[in-house]
């Protein structure tokens, strides 16, 4: 089906929640390829949105994925599944979780997280201890209590009234949080780097300054790594980076390599709040998901992956900050490891995204001044380059 025939179809029958989308349908991958459906290749730096963190059709990945739908895709939590007791084990080995609960998305681990916040407390007979403090700018999915979550307007006011107990401060601003802190704050939850609103890592003070706040206050501290975790700003969490020990934290994205599947990981004692009954899922962790995490714990493992996303986040930054100098309309380049964002001092972040689709490459833009760049953590050092030079390219046209 060709590009025109497919747009038809979206626009006849599809739910309009995207609007006018890139003018482009992929058919299929290759590393950090796509190619569409008239056979152009396009070099993608979103990697479906930090999702692909394997590139795409990954081989470990392909082979366990064409294994699992041979043998087994879904039997639910009635039972026992030994891909989700091997995936909650890979997590744990590697975090600084005890337990983990695994959910089918990203806001569905940050609800999960939320609920286990709540009845944490609820159980330790303190049930007024039932409000969570998030950063404005924040993003932490779309359901009614994330977006309550979500420090952004822009996603609330259609669905006001909120789902109440959210409090919003801004983000590095410790005398506002002080100020939000009460005897009702259960939890604190953020993102290390906020990823849609342009990639800004937060402060190392500031963040120490909440692990203190937390302790001192007998207050959780949930760290949402949805976006940074699974290797993305060259750790494997991005906790790892401040050198610091969430109580809760969430992730989805690359967890799966592009199946869909998200988790919550927790201390062992807040863990504990939850029971049988308390919280549940029918596709959560099935088979095929976990099977698919398997997969990318082991390529991430033998790649030595969270490494090269380090060396080769680090590397493509000081390029970047070097092209930064010789073209002034770079006002910033920040971020950590493979989650970069490129700040323009004019409104230029749309123009820049769209010449270079038509140079075929694939790149998020947020607002009118940010480009945002989460390529696969495959990237090589010479796939960097050749961005690089086409980001150079028109940047001299601009």
């Amino acid at each position: 089906m060709n590009l025109q025939a497919v747009m038809q179809l979206d626009e006849q029958y599809y739910m309009n929640t995207f609007g006018k989308r890139t003018p482009v349908c992929f058919e299929k991958g290759e590393g950090i390829y796509l190619y569409d459906t008239e056979g152009n290749r396009y070099t993608d730096f979103m990697a479906g949105i930090a999702v692909c963190g394997l590139g795409h059709c990954h081989p470990t990945l392909s082979e366990a994925l064409h294994k699992q739908v041979d043998k087994l895709l879904h039997t639910s939590s009635l039972y026992y599944i030994e891909n989700q007791a091997k995936l909650a084990e890979a997590i744990v080995k590697h975090s600084v979780a005890d337990k983990v609960f695994f959910g089918n998305s990203g806001a569905e681990a940050n609800e999960g997280a939320i609920k286990l916040a709540k009845i944490y407390f609820y159980k330790k007979n303190q049930p007024e201890k039932n409000e969570v403090i998030t950063l404005t700018n924040s993003f932490h999915g779309r359901t009614l209590a994330c977006v309550a979550a979500t420090g952004q307007e822009k996603y609330q006011k259609p669905y006001k009234p909120l789902t109440p107990g959210f409090i919003h401060v801004p983000a590095n601003d410790m005398e506002a949080l002080l100020a939000a802190i009460s005897d009702k704050t259960a939890a604190i939850m953020l993102e290390l780097v906020q990823g849609e609103s342009g990639v800004r890592p937060l402060k190392q003070a500031y963040v120490d300054g909440i692990v203190k706040l937390c302790k001192e206050n007998n207050i959780l501290l949930i760290v949402d790594e949805i976006q940074t975790g699974m290797g993305r700003t060259g750790k494997l969490f991005c906790y790892e980076n401040y050198g610091i020990e969430p109580d809760i934290f969430t992730m989805a994205k690359a967890l799966g390599g592009g199946v869909p599947i998200g988790a919550i990981g927790a201390k062992a004692e807040v863990a504990a709040g939850f029971e049988p009954g308390d919280h549940g899922t029918t596709f959560g962790g099935n088979p095929l998901a976990t099977a698919a995490g398997l997969a990318v714990f082991k390529a991430y493992e033998e790649e030595k992956l969270v490494e090269n996303s380090a060396i080769v986040g680090a590397y493509l930054k000081e390029k970047l900050s070097a092209l930064q100098k010789a073209y002034p309309v770079m006002a910033e380049v920040r971020g950590l490891g493979l989650m970069i964002g490129i700040e323009f001092k004019e409104a230029v972040a749309k123009k820049v995204q769209g010449a270079l689709f038509s140079a075929k490459y694939l790149v998020g833009a947020v607002g009118d001044k940010i480009l945002r760049l989460v390529p696969a953590l495959i990237l090589t050092k010479e796939q960097a380059d050749d961005f690089v030079l086409a980001l150079e390219t028109v940047l001299k046209e601009l």
